[in-house]
C-alpha cells in the first residue's frame, strides 16, 4: 500500500510512554469483564484462545466507566501524534488509514446532509484505559463508543502475522478500517439497536452481533473501494485483506483453538461471509450495499 512516509495523524494519541494501566500486572476492571464476556459466550476454549483470535476485530463494550469525559489514564499525560518516534512505519501505516477511512466517511455522510463526528486512535502498549473500561493488549484493537476511540496495541500486527498467518499492510489496514468501521455505525445508532435487542436476537450464527461485524467488515470494503481510485494500492492488497478476512473467521477461529466449531457461539461470521461482506464493500463502494441486518443470506 502506497502511504506518505512519516504521516501522522492529528487524531491519533501515542500513549505507548504510560505505565500500564493497573501496573500492567493480572487482570482487573475490563480485563475480567472481557474473561466473563469470553466465558459467556465461547465457554473454556473461548477463554483459552483470548482476545486476540477471536476479539481482534470487535467493538466490545467491556463494561468499564461510562463518563465520556474522563477516561481516568494512569500514567505519564498521553503524547500527541508529534511527539511519536520520527521513524516509525507502523505508526506511518495506522495514522494514514485512520485518517484516509475517516475522510471516506466524511465525503459518504456529507453526500447525504448528515455530520460526521471525528473519532480518535490510541496507541498503547500492554494496557490502557478507556471509556469502556481497562483495555489490555490480549483483546486486539477495538472501539469504545463511550469515548468515540479506537484502541490499539501494535504488537497485535506480529501476531496478526506469525499466528493467524494473515501478513501484509494491506491486512494490517483491513483492521483499522474495520475499527472505524464500527464508529461509523455508532454515528447512525447500529449498535445501539443491537444492544437494546433481546439477547436471544443478538446470539448465534445469524444474530445481530454477527450482522453488526459483518457490516463493520463491508464499510472497510468501502473504504478500501476508494484506495484504488486514489492510486494507493500496490499488487497483491485486495488478496492481503481478504485473507485477513479469511483467517479471523469465527469457524477458523474456534478449530484452530479447540478443533470444534460452535455455530451458536458466532459473533463476527464465518470466514467465508467475512469475505463476503469486505468484498461486497470494495465491489460497491456504496453503504446501502452493506445492509447485513436486512439480507435473508448472510
Amino acid at each position: 500500500m502506497r502511504i506518505p512516509e512519516g504521516y501522522r495523524s492529528k487524531q491519533v494519541e501515542d500513549r505507548r510512554g504510560e505505565a500500564p494501566a493497573g501496573g500492567g500486572r493480572g487482570l482487573s476492571g475490563g480485563g475480567v469483564n472481557l474473561l466473563g464476556f469470553l466465558f459467556r459466550r465461547f465457554g473454556i476454549a473461548g477463554v483459552l484462545v483470548g482476545g486476540a483470535f477471536l476479539y481482534f476485530t470487535g467493538g466490545l463494550d467491556l463494561g468499564g466507566g461510562t463518563d465520556t469525559s474522563s477516561r481516568g489514564r494512569s500514567g505519564a499525560a498521553p503524547q500527541t501524534s508529534t511527539q511519536v518516534a520520527e521513524k516509525d512505519p507502523m505508526v506511518d501505516l495506522v495514522s494514514f488509514v485512520f485518517d484516509d477511512a475517516q475522510s471516506t466517511w466524511r465525503e459518504l455522510f456529507a453526500r447525504d446532509s448528515k455530520q460526521y463526528s471525528l473519532a480518535k486512535l490510541a496507541i498503547f502498549r500492554e494496557a490502557t484505559e478507556s471509556g469502556c473500561g481497562e483495555g489490555q493488549a490480549a483483546m486486539g484493537p477495538f472501539y469504545c463508543p463511550a469515548d468515540n476511540y479506537v484502541y490499539i496495541d501494535l504488537s497485535f500486527y506480529q501476531d496478526l502475522r506469525q499466528r493467524l498467518g494473515a501478513p501484509g499492510d494491506f491486512a494490517q489496514a483491513y483492521v483499522i478500517a474495520h475499527e472505524v468501521g464500527h464508529h461509523v455505525q455508532h454515528l447512525l445508532g447500529s449498535d445501539q439497536r443491537v444492544q437494546r435487542a433481546p439477547r436471544s436476537q443478538q446470539e448465534g450464527e445469524g444474530g445481530l452481533s454477527v450482522r453488526l461485524e459483518l457490516q463493520a467488515d463491508c464499510f472497510a470494503g468501502i473504504w478500501a473501494h476508494g484506495t484504488e481510485r486514489r492510486d494507493l494500492l500496490e499488487a497483491g492488497d485486495v488478496e492481503e485483506a481478504l485473507n485477513a478476512a479469511s483467517k479471523i473467521g469465527d469457524d477458523a477461529l474456534q478449530r484452530q483453538a479447540s478443533g470444534r466449531v460452535r455455530p451458536e457461539s458466532f459473533t463476527h461470521g464465518t470466514s467465508a461471509q467475512r469475505r463476503r461482506w469486505f468484498q461486497r464493500g470494495l465491489t460497491t463502494g456504496q453503504p446501502s450495499a452493506c445492509d447485513t441486518f436486512a439480507s435473508s443470506s448472510l
